[in-house]
């Protein structure tokens, strides 16, 4: 698989130059964000990432924090990078949207390995199970309580890849204590086919 879709670091902006684009770049980006946002039951939410979201929040990064040299804004490259999916991959970060301290430990130990319990079901039956970005699982994923946050990857066999396209496509969560599943939307499975084509 190529590795072009990655950034780089000419892909990204000096602060100046980023405070030029950034309204009219923001603005797409939200656009982009809602047609890629999936909600799945009353706590969970899934943005499928792309390389515009992904660049967007680096450029993010860099502005709030004053990053300003290669290495810094490198090392954001490559906590974010794997998050941009290859062709045949989807990737998302999964969101558990908790607003109070009571919902949180309510919720947090009992969605524990609720990230391990992510599927897309095909329309010919084919159910393709996320995995964990592996960068990122260590320090989120816990025995006793999961974190808010997690990044994960579907990967597809050609075969897959046609039969997303093919046909209705469902988001699963299949965690004892969170059963739910979604249809994608034609616009969400449109994002997400042009994701697993390149």
């Amino acid at each position: 698989m190529t590795s072009s879709r990655k950034l780089t670091l000419d892909d990204i902006t000096d602060v100046r130059a980023y405070e030029r684009e950034r309204e009219g770049f923001r603005t797409s980006v939200m656009e982009l964000k809602r047609r890629r946002r999936v909600h799945v039951g009353t706590v969970i939410t899934f943005l499928f990432e792309t390389r515009d979201t992904i660049r967007f929040q680096v450029q993010e990064m860099a502005r709030v924090e004053k990053l300003v040299t290669d290495d810094q804004i490198q090392i954001e490259l490559d906590i974010y990078n794997p998050m941009i999916p290859e062709p045949g991959q989807v990737t998302a970060t999964m969101f558990i949207e908790l607003t109070s301290e009571a919902q949180m430990l309510e919720w947090l130990p009992k969605l524990v390995n609720v990230e391990r319990s992510v599927l897309l079901v095909l329309s010919n039956g084919d159910q393709v199970r996320a995995v964990l970005d592996q960068q990122h699982e260590q320090g989120l994923t816990r025995e006793q309580v999961t974190a808010a946050v997690h990044y994960l990857r579907w990967s597809f066999t050609p075969e897959q890849v046609d039969a997303f396209q093919a046909g209705s496509v469902q988001l699963r969560i299949d965690h004892p204590a969170y059963s739910e599943t979604i249809e994608l939307t034609d616009l969400a499975k449109a994002e997400l086919a042009s994701d697993l084509i390149g």
